[in-house]
């Protein structure tokens, strides 16, 4: 049970009385109101019809939701803690700097410029300073010639914070460690892969290079591998000359070899 002050310990002992609940039961309220900054409350009390949810000044909601009676004493126990809360020391003040303070950084830096939380990690802004508590445990960073003008933390449930200055982003992890153990480096992910080496853009006026393929031997099979009583079929030649043709287009030989080679094949038929 979270600890009271006796002043705070009066007002429940009083309102356990006055609503014939237990001390447990009401100190189950006293905290999910607080919880709720004293205007509002989701609460689980088996006493009060188990789950539920209180709006100072708006609607009351309980388990059993035709049971005007009960809705009644859930609106009028919260309205009391609410007034005990803003008019009572109920709990005992925390310790500047300790973690269930809401003054968590170090005394000697003073009042904030801006304060705030996001997920795990707290922090605040200070004259050249940034205080920042994760876990427990609070780290004072220098913040140098930056004047921070917002803070943010990164999405994947890492630890990483980044603030806003005059000079752009930059990662807190960057700057100087006054006090503390310092933020847990964020791991490093490059999902870039290297694009294939794009070929050249022809430039205008230029024709793009060739490169010719390898001179190929057309001479005749030899004697051994020709077919028998013809040393050199008509169809054979004929198809010679027809890829010699092809490559005489496609610039792998000029007219002179390609007339030269066709007179060659021709002789033979």
């Amino acid at each position: 049970m979270q600890q009271l002050t006796p002043a705070g310990q009066n007002v429940v002992d009083d309102l356990a009385r006055r609503y014939n609940l237990s001390q447990n039961a009401v100190m189950e309220m006293l905290v999910a109101v607080n919880q709720g900054g004293g205007f509002m409350a989701q609460f689980w009390c088996g006493e009060l019809g188990g789950g539920g949810q209180w709006m100072r000044g708006g609607m009351t909601m309980v388990g059993d939701m035709f049971n005007h009676g009960l809705k009644n004493t859930v609106d009028n126990l919260c309205n009391d803690l609410s007034n005990a809360l803003a008019n009572t020391q109920m709990f005992p003040v925390a310790p500047p700097g300790s973690r269930n303070s809401n003054q968590w950084w170090p005394g000697d830096l003073g009042s904030p410029f801006s304060s705030g939380g996001q997920n795990n990690i707290r922090y605040a802004v200070f004259p050249q300073r940034l205080a920042v508590e994760l876990n427990g445990q609070v780290t004072v960073y220098d913040t140098l010639d930056h004047s921070i003008g917002g803070v943010s933390q990164q999405q994947g449930g890492d630890s990483s914070l980044s603030f806003s200055s005059q000079f752009g982003t930059v990662l807190v992890n960057s700057l100087p460690i006054v006090t503390g153990p310092g933020l847990p480096q964020a791991p490093q992910h490059n999902f870039a892969t290297p694009a294939p080496p794009m070929a050249p853009e022809p430039q205008p006026g230029v024709l793009p290079s060739w490169n010719p393929p390898p001179q190929q031997n057309f001479d005749p099979p030899p004697v051994s591998a020709q077919r028998s009583g013809n040393a050199s079929s008509s169809d054979d030649l004929i198809s010679l000359i027809e890829k010699l043709a092809r490559l005489r287009d496609a610039g792998a030989l000029t007219d002179q070899e390609f007339n030269a080679k066709k007179s060659e094949l021709l002789g033979r038929l």
